[in-house]
């Protein structure tokens, strides 16, 4: 069939469903009610049945949303099994008085629409629906569908999977939570950056002292977390921590303007670090001090500032140990004497980052069905956010192949105010996931396995 054709057909009903499912604010984080998240539960298992599906679970663990899983049989004995894997909730609004419109109410943008969740992650839910109506819910591959309820707070379905392996035996699997580097260019992700917390702090007086009478002997803790936190880069901004691995991108990048804009980098403030945005970003280190406790400036007193503490986020590469990586920030941390001062160093929570085969038969499957969708050669990126499910879905289905592709692009405004969705990508990421789906059966009857 002409996929696009039939993709194109669809479109309306698809946006329309979009825009019922971004319409609820399926917020999954403590303070939030859950009965819109189960709304958006019941609204999926309804539309996953419109679709053909006849095979549809509920999965409930301890303090989870639940999960949607359903499954389409093979539709020969020689043909592969595919994981779709998309997630219903969102992040909160955040400040409302920053966005152009109410952020549950989908408002129409220049070529798409506008409202929280609806690229990250809702968009791609409707893609995996898109494909599965194009086939009249009968694809040329097995499927096994994963919606997730509360991937952005995290949840106990992240370690979930490999408990039940048999469940999540796939091929491959579609991981769609993310999308092209910019609109209009096809774009696989294989490499995510792992993650890491550290907290460090200093005492250096029981209580706070006249700054006058006591500053310049008296030990002054925040001047000494500072000067610990400067340690951690060199001049060019460079993480200077040893034992962080950092390697050359070979993939594809940003332009420095479109981080910038991206980033919204006041102007005339130079980027931090030296090397390719790709090695700065995805295949290197980034500390970043994500808070500090420490007296305010309106409130300040003249006194000598008794104790501090910062909080640091990690992000290390792909393939580095998270244990490892945390460790060597806080080896460093714990060297220190400033002023000869100690700190107490205490680790957090850690995440692992995750890197794609890119060899086998689905992975050029996918390439190959990303430029029929959009027309041109497809790149690829990494990033530096994380999926967490992506690694125990890994490791119940060791074998098979992740692709992770989608709907969303880098400048869709995910967890920001004004986040958005354009109708070109949502119907990309379509007509992909159908020539995915189409070229993998075929490579997998012919024996592509090479």
């Amino acid at each position: 069939m002409e996929l696009a054709a039939v993709v194109d057909g669809l479109m309306d009903g698809l946006v329309a469903d979009l825009e019922r499912l971004a319409a609820i604010p399926s917020v999954a984080f403590p303070g939030f009610p859950a009965e819109p998240v189960h709304a958006a539960h019941d609204l999926l298992t309804g539309l996953l049945r419109d679709a053909g599906v006849e095979r549809i679970e509920r999965i409930d663990l301890p303090d989870t949303a639940p999960v949607i899983f359903a499954e389409i049989p093979p539709p020969t004995p020689d043909a592969p099994t595919v994981l779709l894997y998309s997630h219903y909730d969102v992040q909160p609004p955040g400040d409302e008085r920053l966005w152009l419109s109410p952020p549950f109410e989908p408002t129409p943008v220049e070529g798409g629409l506008r409202a929280r969740g609806i690229a990250d992650d809702k968009s791609n839910v409707i893609a995996h629906l898109g494909m599965l109506r194009a086939y009249g819910g009968r694809p040329p591959v097995g499927v096994k569908i994963v919606f997730e309820g509360q991937e952005e707070y995290g949840s106990a379905f992240d370690t979930y999977p490999p408990t039940d392996p048999e469940r999540f035996a796939c091929d491959a699997m579609v991981v769609a939570d993310l999308g092209n580097l910019r609109p209009g260019t096809p774009t696989l992700t294989t490499g995510l950056r792992g993650a890491a917390e550290v907290v460090v702090e200093v005492r250096t007086l029981r209580e706070p002292r006249h700054s006058g009478e006591f500053g310049g002997a008296a030990p002054d803790a925040l001047l000494t977390l500072l000067t610990a936190l400067s340690t951690l880069h060199d001049v060019h901004g460079d993480v200077a921590v040893d034992g962080l691995r950092r390697e050359e991108w070979a993939g594809a990048t940003y332009t420095e303007d479109e981080f910038r804009e991206l980033a919204g980098v006041v102007g005339g403030v130079p980027l931090t670090g030296s090397g390719s945005l790709g090695e700065r970003l995805w295949s290197g280190p980034a500390i970043t001090v994500v808070g500090v406790d420490a007296p305010g400036v309106d409130h300040a007193a003249s006194a000598v500032v008794p104790y501090a503490r910062a909080k640091l986020n990690l992000r290390f590469h792909p393939l580095q140990d998270p244990h490892e990586a945390q460790g060597r920030l806080v080896d460093h941390l714990r060297a220190l004497r400033p002023f000869g001062v100690p700190l107490t160093v205490t680790p957090g929570d850690t995440g692992p980052g995750y890197e794609a085969a890119t060899g086998g038969p689905a992975y050029r499957a996918a390439r190959d069905a990303l430029a029929r969708a959009w027309g041109g050669e497809a790149s690829y990126v990494a990033t530096g956010g994380s999926i967490p499910l992506v690694n125990g879905l890994a490791r119940a289905a060791p074998d098979a192949e992740v692709l992770l592709f989608g709907a969303q692009d880098s400048m869709c405004n995910l967890h920001a105010p004004n986040e958005r969705v354009l109708f070109s990508e949502l119907r990309g990421t379509v007509v992909a996931m159908c020539a995915f789906v189409e070229n993998y059966a075929a490579a997998f009857r012919a024996g592509d396995a090479a």
